[in-house]
């Protein structure tokens, strides 16, 4: 192909594209659903074997190209599909939280009707949309967006802390979905082959 990208990749796009553009006329909670459904049956893949770095947050597109990606992948790509599709940035947040079992680390997308209301809790560990309040195997500890970063407290109450520009992972996130979006093409034909050496995949892919 003249492009390099495969019949499956082609597909896989074009459904992630044709989400957005339906979900533009949904409201909340359908495109909650929506998005939340399609992004969960990707497969779960560890950063250590898909990028080979202990914590690596893939763009959005890299996520749907590749067909997988961990926790944190799976919120981002939910946050920034439901904000293509229209929704309020305001309404969502990516949000740190520890497990209560196991005390590990774990990223879960965060839907706010109101700015005080008990958040929905997208998470690609449970299929179905859950409030916050019935979520008791996770502790929150921060949140953020575009917009801020804050600290989680108790029924609700959360603590701004500063612009989101602070965390570097972001930063970096959105450093990249700006390289993608002025090569696209390109880039998506790169990440189907993100797994060879950057040379060898670039043979793949048109200049």
């Amino acid at each position: 192909m003249s492009d390099g990208l495969s019949t499956e990749t082609k597909q896989r796009l074009e459904q992630w594209e044709s989400l957005i553009v339906l979900g533009v006329k949904w409201s909340d909670r359908q495109q909650l659903t929506a998005v939340n459904n399609f992004i969960n049956r990707l497969d779960y893949v560890s950063d250590n074997e898909q990028w080979h770095t202990v914590d690596y947050w893939a763009t959005p597109l890299q996520t749907i190209v590749t067909k997988g990606g961990d926790c944190e992948d799976f919120a981002i790509a939910k946050y920034f599909t439901l904000v293509a599709m229209g929704m309020d940035e305001k309404k969502l947040r990516l949000t740190y939280a520890k497990t209560i079992n196991t005390n590990t680390s774990h990223i879960v997308l965060t839907y706010f009707e109101q700015a005080n209301a008990d958040p929905l809790v997208l998470d690609n560990l449970h299929p179905s949309i859950m409030p916050a309040y019935e979520r008791q195997d996770l502790q929150p500890v921060y949140s953020f967006n575009a917009k801020g970063i804050w600290l989680e407290k108790r029924e609700n109450r959360t603590q701004y802390l500063a612009r989101s520009s602070r965390l570097t992972l972001w930063r970096e996130l959105l450093n990249k979905m700006n390289v993608e979006a002025a090569d696209e093409t390109r880039m998506v034909c790169l990440y189907q082959y993100y797994d060879l050496d950057n040379p060898v995949a670039k043979a793949y892919c048109p200049s």
